[in-house]
């Protein structure tokens, strides 16, 4: 079935939002958030010499100010077609907004010298307007509310309350680990698996307690989220929410691999950068295991 217009503009804007965390991560992990010490111009200019740091910090506020180009044109697209479905226009709408608080948010993060609440705040943001694109990209496919129900196949609304709150967990973990970040504790615990030697450290700094936090609540929704998808391949559901099951499986093993060697390589750019997209693939996955429960007709 072909997609209409307004579905492939929230599909692109999907992946585009990814694209744009993994680049987020780039300008951290790069020491480059501040390179353009000014905003919203770089040196007082739109166009700065591209090189070093600049070159990534400005890319990041390009690449951002593209997707809201890119979804005010969704939103354009899919005014017509929501006539039938406010939801899609008032999400829309809200969509836009949470881009245009979002870029004010950057602004004050330069302006203000990078405060770990307000980058974190940063990154949680950008979280949720990816949730809300990935369910925007699903409701207006073309494939939404056609599939029948089997007798056969277990019903995907028995995964609603576990795989959203295993969403949340996910959620919280990455809003955990971005305070980690900007809060510069990614080396406070300098050994891995153990944390200053110990399997529990004697939390001599608040660097070393959110550090192994993020340790302990990483292990723990990894734990869950091998059980998710366990339990959907067991149950052997419909195919395309084991292959999601299969793909949250294998997101979360590289995630926790990932953060492994961010640890061993001392925040090397590409695991660390990485870290954070797998972190952002794993919310998307979820997201579309919940918003399947709420199929029209069962779905899958």
């Amino acid at each position: 079935m072909k997609r209409s217009q307004h579905n492939q503009a929230f599909l692109v804007a999907v992946i585009w939002t990814l694209a744009l965390l993994l680049l987020g991560s780039v300008v951290h992990a790069t020491d480059s958030s501040l390179a353009c010490p000014d905003w919203p111009t770089c040196f007082g200019t739109m166009m700065p010499e591209m090189t070093g740091g600049v070159f990534w910090e400005h890319l990041h506020r390009l690449v951002a100010g593209g997707l809201i180009l890119l979804w005010i044109l969704a939103t354009y697209l899919a005014w017509g077609p929501g006539r039938k479905r406010p939801g899609i226009r008032m999400a829309s709408v809200v969509g836009l907004v949470i881009l245009l608080v979002q870029a004010i948010l950057g602004g004050v993060t330069v302006l203000l010298g990078l405060p770990d609440a307000i980058s974190t705040s940063h990154l949680g943001l950008a979280l949720v307007f990816l949730a809300l694109a990935t369910v925007l990209t699903l409701v207006t496919s073309p494939r939404w509310g056609t599939g029948e129900e089997s007798d056969v196949t277990p019903s995907v609304r028995i995964l609603r309350m576990p795989a959203l709150l295993l969403t949340v967990l996910v959620f919280l973990q990455s809003l955990l680990g971005g305070w980690v970040r900007h809060s510069d504790a990614g080396m406070a615990c300098p050994d891995v698996p153990l944390c200053l030697g110990r399997w529990i450290p004697a939390f001599p700094s608040y660097l070393v307690t959110i550090h192994f936090a993020h340790r302990v609540a990483g292990l723990t929704v990894g734990l869950a989220a091998l059980a998710l998808g366990g339990y959907v391949l067991a149950k052997r559901m419909a195919m395309d929410v084991r292959w999601l099951a299969a793909a949250v499986i294998a997101a979360v093993t590289i995630q926790i691999l990932l953060g492994f060697t961010a640890v061993v390589t001392r925040l090397s750019a590409v695991p660390v950068s990485i870290h954070s997209l797998m972190s952002a693939i794993l919310v998307t996955l979820l997201v579309v295991i919940v918003t399947y429960t709420w199929e029209p007709r069962g779905g899958r």
